[in-house]
């Protein structure tokens, strides 16, 4: 099993649409065995699913996101956060 895995919580859409899988958290394996999840959300439902994270390279090759608009999602950071600036936030 990996030292970190990633926590995500996974939204079902309907039938015949995919779920959508949204990355929440970090789950570390400690010396002992155990675990630590640390959270940067709350679950809707309740449920989360721990996943073993992907190698760097397989995420970097994979296409950038896309937002509604069309355009390319900001950057993320190594945790997953925006690299927007404050000036991006629309409030």
């Amino acid at each position: 099993m990996a030292d970190r895995m990633a926590v995500y919580t996974v939204k079902e859409r309907g039938e015949g649409k995919k779920s959508f899988w949204c990355r929440i958290g970090t789950c570390f394996t400690n010396r002992d065995g155990s675990f630590s999840i640390v959270l940067d959300a709350l679950p809707m439902d309740g449920r989360l699913v721990v996943r073993e994270e992907q190698q760097r390279e397989e995420r970097d090759d994979s296409p950038p996101r896309r937002t509604g608009s069309g355009a390319a999602a900001p950057a993320r950071d190594r945790g997953g956060y925006s690299q927007r600036g404050d000036d991006d936030i629309p409030f």
